[in-house]
C-alpha cells in the first residue's frame, strides 16, 4: 500500500501532471466565473449572453497560460514578457464589444454588454495569471453591478414602454432618439418588434417600434409623446 501512495506521489510531482491539474483548475475556474455573468447577461436577453462570456474568458485565460508558459519555458534566453499577450486580450476584445452595440442598432444597452465582455477577459487575464482572490472578488463586483444596481436605478427612476408604430426606422429613430433627449429623458432600449403585416390594425408598409425610456417627469414624458406623435411618418403610439 505504502509502495501505491508513493508512486501516486511521484506521479503527481512530476512537472507534466502539475502543469496538467493547474491548467483544468484554472480553465473550470474560468467557466464558472464567466458563466455567473454570462448568465445575468442571457436572462437580460442580451445579444452576448452566456456561451459568448465563458468563450472569452476560457480565451484569455488560455492566452494568460501561454505568457506564463513560454516564460518560464525560456527563461534565461530571452527577455520575454508574460504579460505581452495578456495586453493584446484587453486591446482586442474591442472588436467584439462593439459588435454587440453595433448589432442593436439604435439601443445603447450594448454598451453594458460590450464592458462586461472587457471585464470577463479581465477576469480570465487574473485567473490565467493565478490571481484568485482578485479574479472572484472582481466577479463578484460585476454581478452585483449589473444585476443589483439595475434594480436600484428602476425603483428610483421608473422606465415606461412607448410603442411606436412608424413608416421609416432608419429615419424615424434618430428623431425619436432626439426628442427623448431635449426633454431630459434616457433611451435605454430602441428595437424593432414588428415589421411585417402580422397584425391587422397596422399598414403593411408600417414598422412596430418599442422604446423604453427613462422619463425626467411625467409633464416632460407628455410633452416628449406629443412631439413624437407630431413627427411625419409616425401613424400610431401608445404607452404602458
Amino acid at each position: 500500500m505504502e509502495a501505491v501512495k508513493n508512486f501516486l506521489v511521484d506521479i503527481y510531482n512530476t512537472e507534466t501532471v502539475q502543469y496538467t491539474l493547474d491548467a483544468l483548475l484554472k480553465v473550470a475556474l474560468a467557466v464558472v466565473l464567466s458563466g455567473v455573468i454570462g448568465y445575468e447577461r442571457e436572462h437580460s436577453h442580451r445579444p452576448a449572453g452566456f456561451r459568448t462570456h465563458i468563450l472569452v474568458a476560457v480565451g484569455s485565460t488560455l492566452v494568460m497560460m501561454t505568457g506564463k508558459f513560454v516564460f518560464q519555458e525560456y527563461q534565461g534566453l530571452t527577455s520575454f514578457d508574460p504579460t505581452r499577450l495578456g495586453a493584446q486580450v484587453i486591446s482586442g476584445i474591442g472588436f467584439l464589444g462593439a459588435g454587440t452595440i453595433l448589432r442593436e442598432g439604435f439601443s445603447v444597452k450594448g454598451l453594458t454588454t460590450a464592458a462586461s465582455l472587457w471585464a470577463v477577459s479581465c477576469i480570465g487575464l487574473a485567473v490565467g495569471s493565478g490571481y484568485y482572490v482578485g479574479a472572484l472578488v472582481t466577479t463578484v463586483a460585476i454581478y452585483l453591478t449589473l444585476n443589483t444596481l439595475k434594480r436600484v436605478i428602476a425603483r428610483g427612476n421608473p422606465s415606461r414602454n412607448i410603442y411606436i408604430e412608424a413608416d421609416n426606422l432608419s429615419r424615424q429613430a434618430a428623431d425619436i432618439g432626439a426628442i427623448i433627449k431635449r426633454y431630459g429623458g434616457n433611451l435605454h432600449t430602441l428595437e424593432v418588434l414588428y415589421a411585417d403585416s402580422s397584425s391587422a390594425k397596422r399598414k403593411s408598409d408600417s414598422i412596430v417600434m418599442k422604446a423604453i425610456v427613462f422619463p425626467k417627469d411625467e409633464e416632460s414624458l407628455n410633452m416628449t409623446i406629443s412631439e413624437i406623435r407630431a413627427l411625419d411618418g409616425i401613424r400610431d403610439l401608445y404607452i404602458d
